[in-house]
């Protein structure tokens, strides 16, 4: 197979995505949509809600930022698929391959990383906390995104892939919110927590892809792309491999035989997963 920089011309995305004043408004779309799910979020599990309302205000914080990570994990298991899945300028040129849709989830992703990190800053000065281990997440994932903005002449292929390891989101925010609902005794609660181990193997999966696919595009990887985002994705993509999937997926394994809160000391699930206990969640709330 011939290297990328020889292979024929590849359609280019529409000028205005090299418009900065464009770009720093598709970035603000992305972090206003994403708050605003975060109010909405409050706003209706508010109105809705008992477990939501029994809980402190710390674990409100994270019941509202789980909502807001799922719906991001669904627009960025859209991205993923599609750029796995689709012939596009992505996939016949991975390390160069951009297009307009491909820009569009690049700064918008790159918006909602913005507002994980003030989110989580924001909380750590209103709580007294720091939690290290998500701070560095974080940092790689707003740093990664935005250098792909900042260095705009490397492809998106790889950071449509990094965006589908988003793809756990949905059912951690399922699990979570029905744990502290007192659902983690049922059928329903279990499946999902199968379905999310599945997803976390799967991110596993996809880890190892990626490192197959920067292997063997290595020349035009470290031709075409800027070397402080070289560092950046190879640390991040080695914390992702060998520490970050390896632990959560241990965690949620071990969560499945023992429910337990571990983002909050390891409390015990609340033993309501009965009908009757059921019932008794949807009409009081928990005793803090």
């Amino acid at each position: 197979m011939a290297p990328e920089h020889l292979s024929s011309p590849t359609p280019q995305p529409s000028a205005a995505y090299f418009s900065w004043d464009f770009r720093f408004q598709l970035i603000g779309l992305g972090f206003g949509f994403y708050s605003s799910v975060f109010l909405l979020s409050h706003l209706l599990s508010l109105t809705l809600s008992r477990t939501y309302n029994s809980l402190p205000a710390k674990e409100k914080v994270f019941w509202n930022l789980a909502a807001t990570r799922a719906a991001f994990g669904i627009q960025s298991s859209v991205a993923g698929l599609r750029a796995l899945t689709e012939d596009s300028a992505l996939s016949r040129r991975r390390v160069r391959g951009q297009e307009d849709w491909s820009w569009f989830h690049v700064l918008t992703a790159t918006g909602f990383f913005v507002f994980e990190n003030v989110a989580l800053h924001v909380s750590n000065v209103a709580f007294r906390s720091f939690d290290l281990p998500l701070a560095t997440h974080h940092f790689f994932a707003l740093s990664g995104f935005a250098g792909a903005v900042v260095w705009d002449s490397q492809g998106h292929y790889l950071a449509m892939v990094t965006l589908l390891l988003e793809m756990s989101t949905p059912f951690t925010c399922i699990s979570w919110m029905l744990l502290k609902a007192g659902w983690a005794h049922t059928l329903f609660w279990r499946a999902n927590q199968w379905v999310m181990i599945h997803m976390f193997h799967c991110r596993m999966v996809l880890t190892y892809y990626m490192w197959w696919v920067t292997v063997t595009l290595w020349e035009e990887f470290n031709t075409y792309v800027a070397l402080p985002q070289r560092l950046l994705f190879l640390s991040g993509l080695a914390l992702l491999t060998f520490v970050i999937n390896p632990i959560w997926t241990h965690k949620k394994t071990m969560q499945l035989l023992n429910p337990v809160d571990w983002n909050f000391g390891n409390t015990p699930a609340p033993m309501n997963g009965t009908a009757e206990g059921q019932s008794k969640v949807s009409l009081k709330p928990h005793s803090n």
